[in-house]
């Protein structure tokens, strides 16, 4: 085994002081924020076009963050560099626009030299800076104080707590800018169709179920045989049972098979009716897959019947569906 290195318990005690600064920071955002956030969500609620956010360096890279964040929960976003702004980039502004310009000193030159030109095209200035007294301040139309007690690096140099600081406010103004426009889970899943969530959150169980010559099912005059001969064509262990008209009427699944065996039950003659479970759990195609599988683990089932309004089987899925096709 590798000995620990001599700078390990320094290293470890530097670790923990840094996340316990930037966590003071953060924590002390909150009993600064007042009317100046609320103006700020204000502001971007009536905005018509989008919210441009903007920053140099580390500031930067958290505009980005801010800006995707933003996107991703319903209010449109995009970043735009200062320095590319100046020679072009700024033609993307408009008068509709609202910009989001982050700078910890509020003194960032390549921001200050397009605050005249914003201020020109008519868009509203939303700034967060470490310095409420700073140029980018006073210009602004909405100041966030996003001041930070000390940074977490030792040199008091690199943007440590001062960039997590105006991270956590850039997304505490998206939640409430979510929260103000009634921004929910089909909402956010639009937005990520390609991941784990948007599968989860857009996956219906019309999407993933058995269904037509391929739903396991019988007739209420069927024997115990002819169901369990179902059960093993379908390969989905379970048979629904139905009447003339296809309204469901039980099921009988590879649980109760087993405990019908214990009963030395003559399967040839025995109708499944008298065997079947009654009043099965069962939900609608239009359901999303991820509520069927609630059903399954609030039940501690593995299986479920599709009906539609009038009770009529529509469908079959099993935990093996939901598996393959992602939504577990």
């Amino acid at each position: 085994m590798q000995k620990p290195l001599s700078a390990a318990p320094h290293a470890l005690d530097l670790a923990r002081q840094v996340i316990n600064i930037e966590a003071d920071a953060v924590r002390a955002l909150a009993a600064r924020i007042g009317d100046d956030f609320l103006q700020a969500v204000e502001l971007i609620l009536a905005c018509h076009g989008r919210v441009i956010v903007s920053g140099m360096g580390k500031s930067g890279h958290i505009a980005r963050k801010i800006a995707a964040t933003f996107s991703s929960t319903g209010t449109p976003a995009y970043f735009v560099h200062p320095g590319e702004a100046s020679h072009g980039d700024l033609g993307m502004v408009t008068a509709e626009d609202v910009f989001i310009g982050i700078s910890y000193s509020g003194e960032s030159e390549e921001l200050l030299a397009i605050v005249p030109v914003l201020k020109r095209q008519g868009a509203k200035l939303i700034s967060l800076t470490g310095n409420p007294q700073s140029s980018l301040a006073r210009e602004a139309d909405v100041h966030l104080d996003g001041a930070v007690a000390q940074e977490a690096c030792p040199m008091g140099l690199a943007p440590t707590a001062s960039t997590t600081a105006a991270l956590a406010l850039g997304d505490a103004l998206a939640v409430a800018l979510l929260d103000a426009k009634g921004f929910g889970e089909a909402d956010f899943a639009r937005s990520h169709p390609g991941g784990s969530l948007g599968r989860r959150l857009l996956t219906h169980v019309r999407d993933i179920m058995h269904t037509h010559a391929n739903i396991p099912a019988v007739g209420e005059d069927a024997t115990l045989a002819e169901a369990i001969l179902e059960m093993s064509r379908k390969g989905l262990g379970m048979t629904g049972i139905e009447d003339g008209t296809h309204r469901l009427l039980g099921i009988y699944t590879d649980g109760d098979l087993r405990r019908t065996l214990q009963k030395k039950l003559d399967f040839n003659s025995t109708p499944i009716r008298s065997v079947m479970s009654k009043s099965p759990r069962s939900i609608g195609p239009d359901a999303l897959a991820v509520e069927a599988v609630q059903l399954m683990e609030r039940y501690n089932i593995s299986q479920l019947l599709v009906v539609d309004g009038q009770n009529k089987l529509v469908g079959a899925l099993n935990m093996h569906d939901l598996l393959k096709a992602k939504v577990i």
